[in-house]
């Protein structure tokens, strides 16, 4: 019998607007990004309890990734029997879908399940994994990892609750977009960040500042952007959405990430946000960089990252003879690798219009030693075009305030030998629990960087020789000039002291008069300076 299944049973269309319900065939209207996340975060209190809150992505993130995926799968045949006029094997032809659901691996097929619902839920996704080498090898089995077959921890009963609850809402293309899924998303990646404290900053980077840096690079369709430290694909993401999702992006993007967990959300999240064709890899991109070209680094126009801050045991011994010739001005301290990731972003920047965003700690802008000389060899290479230090309390889990260094291999011609110094560290939104980046405030840095030019208490323009005659210190707060209330003179300063003391004994002699009293008897001042 041919017919046409287009809402699976137990499964609700999402929330519409007050605008209306929207017209078959087309987005449904949502009521916001904030309302998905609301809904995801609800799955968290059922399994609240038996899984702490720093291993909730490890349950969540999987079954929201499988249930979108078998949703868009059931529009794809959806669409196929429509056209076919109910043709249901014309409906199951590889090529109406964009990725292979085995057998009894759909979302729908686990629903059935009454037993061993862990168990067959990883199984399911283990399946898909194989059935899709290509595309979604390590995405979802990383997963596995993370106890689901432990009815200790999560019986069947409480699976089931957590089924149900993700069952409420369909999650295909057509019910929402990939941006609206993806932003919805990362607002749930910055809760568990707010949750876990240290570990957020390992995969999260607030947004506003990705946007900043993004912005500044100014990455163009048919550019590759490269981050090698990717977390969760924010900064990959922001620059796909500043390039306006443009069709020449594909294939273009392009991610390391060191954490096996990290890196399948990183690939998750950019599924997720419609990334049609990236690289994503797992691995330890100071020991062993993925992403090369034959026997030499593959070269980016765009270089972005937000590395770990001062890493330690980062691999400095093999660092003097690495055979992709990253150690161009030296090897920093095996206790600290923020120059090791300066120099792997650098050596990454392509020839012709390479250019570098890059957060590191403040420290590399003044620390001596090793660092100190590897700084100074970067300073005369004419690479460093702004230097911005940010405000405190903007980082998840790092109390410290961060800078930026912005580096390209071709300045503009006004800009050659010269580099912006921005002290952007009173350029914030105080917040009670975390300050923030308002986007006004994003629009103050990048005019501030812009614009190129001195500005009383934010920037200074300077030659690299007046960096090299301090030492090649790079901390903006030495070249800025900060508005200072001028000095008067010590004649004026006495002067002004001797007519506020006269006037102060004229009252008291006026107060002594009326009260009968003489003027020492009421203490009237002396005034002997």
């Amino acid at each position: 019998m041919k017919k046409k299944n287009m809402v699976m049973p137990g499964m609700e269309r999402p929330k519409r607007s007050r605008k209306g319900v929207a017209k078959a065939g087309k987005p449904v209207e949502l009521s916001g990004a904030q309302d998905l996340y609301a809904f995801l975060y609800k799955a968290c209190d059922i399994i609240r309890g038996p899984v702490s809150h720093e291993n909730f992505k490890d349950y969540i993130t999987p079954l929201l990734y499988f249930k979108r995926m078998s949703d868009v799968w059931d529009e794809e045949r959806d669409r196929a029997l429509e056209e076919s006029g109910g043709d249901e094997e014309y409906a199951l032809f590889p090529e109406q879908h964009r990725f292979v659901i085995p057998e009894g691996c759909h979302w729908a097929d686990i629903r059935k399940r009454t037993e061993n619902l862990g168990a067959a839920i990883v199984g399911a996704m283990r399946q898909i994994e194989l059935a899709n080498p290509n595309t979604l090898y390590g995405v979802l089995s990383i997963f596995g990892t993370a106890n689901w077959t432990d009815k200790s921890i999560l019986s069947d009963g409480r699976i089931t609750d957590l089924l149900n609850h993700f069952s409420k809402r369909r999650l295909g293309n057509g019910d929402y977009s990939a941006d609206l899924m993806g932003d919805a998303y990362e607002i749930l990646l910055k809760k568990f960040a707010d949750e876990s404290k240290k570990k957020a900053g390992e995969f999260y980077t607030p947004r506003a500042v990705v946007k900043l840096l993004v912005r500044i690079l100014d990455p163009q369709p048919g550019e590759r952007v490269y981050d090698p430290a990717c977390g969760s694909g924010g900064m990959l993401i922001e620059a796909i959405h500043h390039m306006h999702n443009d069709t020449l992006c594909c294939g273009s993007i392009y991610g390391q990430e060191k954490n096996v967990t990290n890196a399948a959300v990183a690939k998750m999240n950019l599924f997720l946000h419609g990334a049609a064709d990236f690289d994503v890899i797992q691995g330890d991109t100071l020991r062993d960089p993925k992403i090369v070209s034959g026997d030499q680094l593959a070269r980016f126009e765009c270089v972005i990252a937000n590395p770990p801050f001062s890493l330690d045991k980062w691999g400095a011994a093999a660092w003097s003879n690495d055979r992709y010739g990253r150690n161009l001005w030296g090897t920093p301290p095996d206790s600290c690798g923020d120059y090791a990731w300066l120099q792997h972003m650098v050596a990454s920047m392509a020839w012709e219009n390479g250019r570098v965003a890059v957060v590191l700690p403040q420290g590399v802008l003044f620390r001596g030693d090793a660092e100190g000389q590897i700084r100074e060899k970067l300073v005369k290479s004419d690479l460093i075009e702004a230097v911005i230090t940010l405000g405190e309390r903007l980082f998840y889990g790092a109390g410290i305030a961060p800078c930026v260094l912005i580096l390209r291999r071709r300045k503009r011609p006004e800009r050659v030998g010269k580099m912006l110094m921005l002290d952007g560290s009173k350029i914030f939104t105080p917040q009670r629990a975390q300050n923030e980046l308002s986007p006004a405030d994003v629009d103050r840095l990048y005019g501030l960087y812009e614009r190129f030019a001195d500005e009383e208490d934010f920037t200074k323009v300077v030659t690299m020789r007046e960096v090299e005659e301090k030492g090649c210190v790079l901390s903006p707060n030495r070249y800025v000039t900060y508005h200072k209330v001028a000095a008067k003179p010590y004649a004026e300063v006495r002067a002004n002291y001797l007519a506020a003391c006269d006037a102060v004994r004229e009252a008291e002699a006026r107060f002594a008069a009326l009260m009968g009293m003489r003027s020492e008897e009421c203490g009237v001042v002396s005034a002997e300076w």
